[in-house]
């Protein structure tokens, strides 16, 4: 297997790839996010801690906020290398070197559809103000990354020009940004390539997620020849985003072999400390990080991963590599296998009949576009479990209710009791009432009783959640016979717990 997936990419297995981090600069202009310093001081913490190599802080000059946020993370005795951001202006190199950052990251539009409608400067200009700009920073004994902005639309003999201008300035690496994710992953390897064969400095990549191509693109840079990429965390960034960190890193670990200095066991938690301090939630059906990521429901699926997790996984990828956990779904496509595991991992050991008929309701209830929790199982097997054991006396055969804002809730009860078919109807102040009294109706001749209690709980959170009834019956007697059911219907819920009440007390009196 692995031979397959290295396939054509040898010369990248054991190489090293530097991660530079962009989530506290292009990660915070997503719209809708604002982030604190305490908040970012948070973050490059738990950055460093993951092994990030590169940092990006901020942009110094932006705000009082920005440069005070920059300064902390800059002081906070990190072992990456922080990086603060700057236009080819002194202005803002001077905020950055204030701050005390390892490296400045200068940048200017190349491209002519930018240069011309955004900054208005002719190329030459352009030229002078990034090499200007790189000697400014290198005269402050600063590292520096110098971006092209929008280098994939920019002439290539133009970006090459600019490109060797600045590393013979000094440069330190050169950032080569699709902007506008306009980019296919082929022609990102032949643009690096290209640009490989022409600088002697190390190529950075900074790619943006327009369609959905950012990763794709950043690991095509890598095997062409660049050795850092820009990524975010959770792929945040303007627009659709940036390359996210833990799809390329463990694309790069895992698929190409490649070196990273990232502690992939703290990807999970630095995910969800992005979710929580920027309020954008991590979909669940996102690679590595997402809810859904380590997921199983269908039945061939769930049987084959509990006998040996690769074969319906990637296998050189686990969920706790990235600190993830593999959870067995429980729905309309679960199998029997896994429904039995779950239930025998909470200390449940149903029949097999009693199984069956676990996973019947499972089914039941998931066709009704029900998601089942654990809770939802451990209720049902509970409920399945209680019931007595051998021939029913009363055997449901139709319920239906009517109700509305004009007529009186009414309910239709047809029942089996002890091999003769009853049907009764009655009202009430709901539709569980009226259900109720019509059940009471048809069991009138077999036995007297009265409901001593009625509890209903919804068990999972939502407008479809899982109604668990518990009723009370007392006999003629006293003796009071409890049962529960649970149901996305709480009508259906609380007759089926009333009927199970009613064929313990009718088993008992036979």
């Amino acid at each position: 297997m692995r031979g397959i997936v290295f396939y054509g990419t040898e010369h990248i297995r054991n190489k090293h790839i530097s991660i530079f981090d962009t989530t506290l600069r292009d990660g915070e202009q997503t719209p809708g996010i604002s982030l604190n310093t305490e908040q970012k001081l948070n973050i490059a913490q738990q950055l460093d801690k993951l092994g990030v190599d590169v940092l990006e802080a901020g942009f110094a000059v932006s705000t009082k906020g920005d440069r005070e946020s920059v300064q902390a993370i800059a002081n906070a005795g990190l072992s990456l290398d922080v990086c603060g951001l700057a236009r080819v202006k002194r202005e803002d190199i001077d905020a950055c070197v204030e701050t005390g950052v390892d490296m400045i990251h200068t940048f200017v539009s190349t491209s002519d559809v930018q240069r011309i409608h955004t900054i208005n400067k002719s190329r030459e200009e352009v030229l002078e103000m990034a090499v200007d700009a790189v000697e400014y920073i290198k005269d402050h004994d600063i590292k520096c990354l110098f971006s092209a902005m929008d280098a994939t639309r920019t002439d290539f003999d133009y970006l090459i020009d600019i490109y060797k201008s600045v590393e013979g300035a000094g440069c330190d690496i050169i950032n080569v940004p699709d902007t506008v994710g306009v980019m296919s992953p082929s022609s990102m390897y032949n643009l690096i390539s290209d640009i490989n064969n022409n600088v002697n400095i190390p190529i950075d990549v900074h790619c943006h997620n327009d369609f959905g191509l950012a990763v794709a693109n950043s690991l095509m840079a890598v095997e062409a020849g660049a050795s850092q990429t820009q990524v975010t965390i959770n792929g945040l960034g303007e627009r659709a985003g940036n390359a996210d960190l833990a799809e390329t890193a463990m694309s790069l670990n895992s698929i190409y072999g490649a070196k990273t200095n990232i502690n992939t066991k703290y990807i999970m938690e630095t995910a969800k400390m992005v979710e929580r301090y920027t309020g954008i939630n991590i979909p669940a059906h996102m690679p590595i990080v997402g809810e859904n990521a380590f997921a199983h429901e269908s039945g061939i699926h769930t049987h084959g991963v509990l006998e040996k997790s690769d074969t319906f996984e990637p296998g050189i990828m686990t969920p706790e590599m990235v600190g993830q956990n593999r959870r067995i779904v429980l729905g309309k496509h679960a199998g029997k296998h896994a429904i039995k595991k779950s239930l025998e991992t909470a200390g449940i050991y149903p029949t097999d009949e009693q199984l069956n008929e676990i996973i019947d309701n499972i089914k039941s209830i998931a066709d009704k576009g029900k998601r089942i929790t654990d809770a939802d199982l451990y209720t049902i097997a509970s409920t399945v479990m209680g019931k007595p054991s051998g021939e029913d006396a009363i055997k449901l055969k139709e319920l239906s209710v009517m109700t509305g804002n004009i007529s009186t809730p009414t309910a239709v009860v047809k029942a089996v009791i002890r091999d003769s078919e009853t049907i009764a109807s009655n009202t009430g102040v709901g539709p569980v009432d009226a259900a109720i009294k019509a059940v009471e109706e048809i069991i009138g001749e077999y036995a007297t009783i009265n409901i001593h209690d009625f509890r209903i709980e919804a068990i999972s959170g939502g407008s479809d959640a899982l109604a668990e009834v518990t009723i009370g019956v007392e006999d003629e007697k006293g003796k009071i016979i409890s049962a529960r059911s649970a149901s996305a219907d709480i009508v259906i819920a609380s007759v089926d717990a009333l009927i199970t009440s009613l064929n313990i007390m009718l088993k008992s009196k036979s």
